[in-house]
């Protein structure tokens, strides 16, 4: 029984499957026929306005062509209306040596048209050739740094085209997505080259959509097969519900709260502390298929209890993100302001002991930066450092490539590698943050630098690792 109920299951879902497919299929088919009534409503229109077009030219050169006539009959009239009278203004002695031959003829055809070219071209017009589909290149198309670069080619030379248009969506679907779920497509006009970059974005979807069309100086061809391409990122805040209750945390900014915790309703209404560190979260990239746990809204969670048990505590002035890391590549950045007195950045395992300090376990890796009594920079995990010979970035990026045991710490603004950890994650881990008379503030979305995937293939040589750490000063 268990085996046909199974089997039954199955075939149940393979319909639903097939059904949904179909469904899809008749809405892409109703959407394509609605399409094509809108889009010949359209062009029955254009082609009256350009006949209308057509005819006011012509009705335009008609009007002149007979002002011109009418001024030249009007000229000659005049003139020969004045030889007729010239009988009364002479005298009979100078009449013998007049020319009595009018000085204008009743000659007209020097206005006249020949109209047979014109009436050949308008005799040959016809609907001008439409420019072919353009084809996406899905190998030549680049995601990075915060970018995306369409590239497309035609599939033959039209020495015609003007111009073509890029529309551009998101989606969170791999492929084509139902009619019903479709968002609104972007238009990109005037694009002269056969590229495009869009810059600047924000990848709050998995994917997005692209499509091309050619046009020349009438008409717009087909669209392109549209392309999928994968935008796939890393959105977190910091979870306020296991924070230290000397830190401060609103979603996504934390700051240091000497009260301990107290006056946290007056402290949510914008009181500032002055010292602070922002944190720039970047792109993230999972295996297909390996959901984020579920992200809950830091403001919409009630304070956590004080003294509660999964709170840092003591020392450990922690607080994680709120979404795991299990797979992928992915890049986040701090930015510290000058008056912070020390700070840590780095990941953790969810296991991170409520009393333990980032670097300080098995379970945690960062670099740390004290700028109290003596101004140190250092690589720290397991209770080990390593004192690092670098200037303190403004920006610091951290990297983390699960899959392959890599965390890496760069100059986010030039790039340069300040020090790697190799290592092989046993557990997802969290994005980790230490302050001590500062703050955190993050930015989610973005993409891992074409720099640091770069310099990725360099890094064994340049870096250290967890092994080779001193052991930390008490």
């Amino acid at each position: 029984m268990d085996s046909q109920k199974e089997a039954l299951q199955r075939i149940i879902s393979t319909l639903a499957n097939k059904n949904d497919e179909i469904q899809n299929f008749i809405d892409t088919l109703n959407q394509t026929l609605k399409g094509v009534q809108e889009n010949s409503s359209n062009i029955l229109s254009e082609l009256d306005e350009e006949f209308d077009s057509l005819y006011s030219i012509l009705d335009e050169v008609k009007e002149s062509m007979i002002n011109s006539i009418k001024q030249e009959q009007a000229r000659k009239s005049q003139e020969l209306q004045a030889a007729r009278q010239i009988k009364d203004r002479v005298t009979m002695a100078s009449a013998f040596r007049l020319s009595l031959k009018p000085k204008v003829s009743d000659n007209m055809t020097h206005l006249m048209v020949d109209f047979s070219q014109e009436r050949q071209m308008l005799q040959t017009l016809k609907f001008l050739p439409v420019p072919k589909a353009p084809e996406i290149d899905p190998v030549e198309c680049l995601v990075a740094d915060n970018s995306v670069t369409v590239a497309w080619r035609m599939p033959e030379e039209d020495n015609k085209i003007d111009h073509f248009i890029l529309e551009h969506r998101k989606t969170n679907f791999d492929g084509l997505p139902r009619v019903k779920d479709e968002r609104c497509w972007e238009v990109i006009d005037n694009i002269k080259g056969t590229e495009y970059t869009l810059s600047g974005l924000k990848f709050d979807s998995k994917y997005m959509n692209f499509r091309v069309r050619a046009c020349n100086k009438a008409v717009a061809g087909e669209y392109s097969d549209p392309v999928t391409l994968e935008t796939k990122a890393l959105n977190f805040s910091l979870d306020n519900s296991s924070s230290h209750l000397n830190l401060r945390v609103e979603d996504t900014c934390v700051e240091w709260d000497p009260t301990g915790g107290k006056g946290q309703e007056n402290k949510m209404k914008g009181k500032e502390n002055k010292g602070s560190v922002h944190v720039t979260s970047l792109k993230k990239h999972t295996r297909s298929g390996t959901p984020s746990p579920k992200r809950t809204s830091i403001g919409s969670r009630p304070p956590a209890v004080r003294g509660s048990r999964d709170r840092f505590t003591g020392e450990s002035y922690t607080v994680l993100g709120d979404t795991a890391i299990e797979s992928g590549q992915h890049y986040w950045e701090v930015k510290a302001q000058k008056d912070c007195k020390s700070y840590s950045v780095g990941v953790a395992y969810k296991t991170l002991g409520k009393f333990d300090q980032l670097g300080k376990t098995n379970t945690s890796w960062c670099i740390h930066v004290n700028n109290w009594l003596q101004n140190t920079f250092a690589a720290k995990h397991n209770n080990k450092v390593k004192a690092l010979d670098a200037t303190v970035p403004e920006r610091i990026g951290v990297f983390c490539d699960f899959d392959g045991g890599q965390l890496s710490f760069y100059d986010a603004s030039s790039k340069q590698l300040l020090y790697s950890f190799k290592t092989k994650f046993t557990q997802p881990v969290l994005p980790g943050f230490m302050v001590w008379c500062g703050g955190l503030s993050l930015n989610t979305g973005m993409q891992v630098p074409s720099a640091v995937r770069t310099l990725q293939k360099s890094e064994n040589g340049m870096t250290g690792s967890a092994s080779s750490l001193n052991n930390v000063t008490q």
